[in-house]
């Protein structure tokens, strides 16, 4: 009988649709690692240790079972801390921080990567293609319904089509949400 409980009570919460699903989220290189043998887009999540929207975003969107599961499938997600010391590797290129001091707490020395994506606030979410370009970042903080426009726009690859910012605008205005807030 004991048995028995034990069975139902890990069978309800495996298939328990309000277990959340979490984001499988990856160094940038082992992203790029992984589109040699299966081609993904990347979204990359640039934060830092001090930023408070940075953190909602992390918890409220990213948390967000659809969100995650969205990007589960479709991309290769990154965490990147923009003032951390993490060494990257891109086109040939070594990007480092060579003013961070692990001493400081709160803000720190701005990564020669984040430098080199023009990142100019946080949070700041940057794609990437297939083939490791950047395609665009989307500064500040994003909610559920606004983050799931850029997923889908960028998976699907309208933005290609896009000449102006009132393209944009047009596709936003008649863009109609799924994921449940």
């Amino acid at each position: 009988m004991v048995i028995i409980r034990i069975f139902f009570i890990l069978f309800f919460f495996q298939f328990n649709p309000i277990h959340s699903q979490k984001i499988k989220w990856l160094k940038f290189e082992e992203a790029i690692e992984k589109q040699k043998s299966n081609p993904k887009k990347i979204i990359m999540d640039l934060y830092t240790s001090w930023c408070g929207p940075c953190k909602v975003m992390d918890k409220k969107t990213f948390g967000n079972k659809d969100v995650a599961n969205y990007i589960n499938e479709f991309y290769y997600a990154v965490k990147f801390n923009a003032e951390g010391d993490e060494e990257i590797n891109f086109f040939d290129q070594k990007f480092i921080n060579t003013n961070y001091d692990p001493n400081k707490n709160g803000r720190n020395a701005t990564h020669e990567f984040t430098k080199f994506l023009k990142v100019e606030g946080y949070p700041t979410i940057v794609f990437f293609s297939e083939e490791g370009d950047p395609i665009m970042p989307v500064t500040g903080f994003q909610n559920v319904h606004e983050i799931e426009l850029y997923l889908k726009m960028i998976k699907q690859g309208d933005y290609i089509v896009f000449k102006t910012s009132k393209d944009f605008l047009k596709y936003k205005k008649f863009f109609h949400p799924k994921f449940k807030d």
